[in-house]
């Protein structure tokens, strides 16, 4: 069958199973354009490409499947490149389609060329620039089993427009073979072997659970470990929703932000078991002074994240789910001789009293209206059936520690980059793969305006998104630093200036609610709740409220800032 290049790319779309991209259109992907209403790939029109970048990313959380961008060539692809490194610090499979200039072209400097391959290079899993139309099909598929396989990442796929228009045969391989590339899966036994050992010696274990959990779709082992061996759970912010957070050996996210009974429970554990995590530096504060009496277990499908920050005393590499599989079944035939719920009673005992002796929890008001109260609501209404989205800040904090996730892929937020302007296009694209979902961003008013202009987007397209603004007038993440160790010196922080946002969801063609007082909180986010269309609910919060437990940086887990 002969196709054009631009034909062929969206047969292989297809044949990858894609039901939606995100992109905005130029020159250099003209001819991509002209085939797609010919293809059943449906296009979403973003209003920048940096929303698209983070709807494709929403998109890939929210399903577990590969999302995908395509934009033009020159400031095209420079606009995806916050999004490709949020998506890459996070290990979330994405592919971006860049267009490019002709490749007698390339090198010359031509009007809207970039050499984007070299600019993603250090934030891409892996990337590409198709030579020729018979490798654009291979290409591709490559793409796509790169991007979900292994540690996942963003993969790039530069289109020189002359590629696009050549004529070639269309032959799409079966399977993918490369030889360089080849991630281990399952867990070596002896290793297994080893960690059974040392779980059934252990008298204070704890699991930590990151992102890797959730990205493998390991969570019902890792239940089913945590319940059955008695052993409590924290989580990192990107694996929140692994384990029930209702459950009662959920201890809450470590950290920076993290809970009292979270970190003191690393802090004196004499065994912890990580899954499908890091060892960031918001985990871990000080690093000499991290989990001090345990035996680490590092389980990883990613060779090079075991011993980077913190040194482990068992390397497991493997994919998360296999690993906790094969724990399962060893543990299983210890149910019958091992009292695993004696064994680890008095340390159950232990961490929930630090979790009663120091709840997360805040100086309530009647006057004003305390963010966490909002995200609190938000729960109690939701019943924690909804799609959260955040953006970056105290409103990312505050929805991390207020709202219980109980299924996995229902916390969409930016961790490892931070990225300001993520919650919104990422709750879009978690919004077209469950239309029929509450899908609600939790943001502040500094994070929201980034990203705003895709309220065209989501009011085009019948994406009924809720953005609740936590709004204090200030950048309040940063503001709150500056208040505790710079003498509150708010240089650069407040945001008296701003937009009505209630007007401004009007003027798209959205619903806009403002709140102004306690007792209208409830009300307004329940009938927000229940519009058939994107809605922004400006909630105007206590100014200098602060995210606490706070470890100040470069301090240990223990000495934590309380309420």
């Amino acid at each position: 069958m002969k196709l054009t290049g631009a034909q062929i790319l969206l047969k292989c779309l297809e044949k990858e199973g894609v039901d939606v991209m995100f992109g905005f259109p130029g020159g250099a992907v003209i001819d991509i354009y002209d085939e797609i209403p010919k293809s059943s790939v449906e296009h979403i029109l973003a209003r920048h490409e940096q929303g698209a970048i983070h709807a494709a990313d929403g998109y890939a959380r929210a399903t577990g499947q590969v999302g995908v961008c395509l934009v033009t060539s020159g400031p095209g692809a420079t606009n995806t490149v916050t999004g490709i490194a949020t998506a890459y610090m996070d290990s979330i499979p994405v592919v971006i389609l860049t267009g490019q200039v002709p490749r007698a072209l390339i090198g010359n400097d031509a009007f809207q060329e970039v050499d984007i391959v070299g600019i993603t290079r250090p934030c891409t899993k892996h990337n590409y620039l198709v030579q020729d139309i018979e490798e654009l099909a291979v290409t591709v598929k490559q793409a796509f089993y790169l991007a979900r396989s292994g540690r996942p990442g963003p993969v790039l796929v530069d289109l020189p427009k002359d590629v696009m228009q050549q004529i070639g045969e269309f032959h799409y391989p079966e399977t993918v073979e490369m030889r360089s590339y080849n991630p281990t899966q399952k867990p070596h036994v002896g290793q297994i072997r080893k960690v059974m050992k040392l779980l059934k010696k252990a008298k204070r274990p704890l699991i930590y659970s990151g992102g890797g959990v959730i990205t493998s779709g390991s969570h019902e082992e890792l239940t089913w470990l945590a319940r059955n061996l008695r052993m409590p759970v924290t989580s990192t912010l990107m694996g929140l929703g692994a384990f029930p957070g209702d459950d009662e050996l959920f201890l809450g996210m470590l950290g920076m932000h993290g809970t009292f009974a979270a970190n003191m429970a690393v802090n004196n554990c004499d065994l912890l078991l990580a899954v499908g995590a890091r060892f960031d530096d918001r985990v871990t504060g000080k690093v000499d002074t991290f989990a001090p009496k345990a035996t680490i277990i590092h389980i990883d499908v990613d060779p090079t994240s075991i011993q980077k920050n913190v040194s482990v005393h068992v390397p497991l590499v493997a994919d998360c789910k296999s690993a906790l599989a094969a724990l399962k079944v060893e543990s299983e035939a210890s149910l019958d001789d091992h009292d695993w719920k004696e064994d680890h009673r008095e340390w159950v005992d232990q961490v929930q009293a630090w979790g009663k002796e120091h709840p997360l929890t805040y100086k309530d008001d009647d006057v004003v209206i305390k963010p966490q109260y909002v995200v609190e609501k938000i729960y109690e209404i939701t019943k924690g059936d909804a799609i959260i989205a955040t953006e970056v800040g105290q409103n990312q904090m505050w929805a991390a520690q207020f709202y219980k996730y109980t299924k996995p892929n229902t916390l969409l937020t930016s961790g490892g980059l931070g990225t300001m302007g993520f919650g919104f296009p990422a709750a879009m694209g978690a919004q077209r793969a469950f239309r029929d979902k509450l899908v609600i961003d939790i943001a502040g008013d500094g994070s929201i305006q980034m990203c705003i202009q895709e309220m065209m987007t989501v009011v085009c397209n019948k994406l009924p998104v809720k953005i609740v603004i936590l709004n204090n007038g200030y950048l309040g993440m940063v503001r709150q630093w500056q208040e505790l160790f710079y003498d509150k010196n708010y240089c650069e922080t407040c945001l008296d200036a701003q937009p009505d946002f209630v007007k401004l969801a009007e003027a798209y063609g959205a619903v806009g609610f403002r709140v102004t007082e306690k007792k209208d909180v409830e009300s307004t986010l329940r009938e927000a709740f229940a519009v058939d269309k994107p809605v922004i609910v400006d909630i105007r919060v206590a100014r200098e409220e602060n995210v606490y437990p706070m470890v100040p940086a470069g301090a240990s887990l223990t000495e934590m800032l309380l309420v």
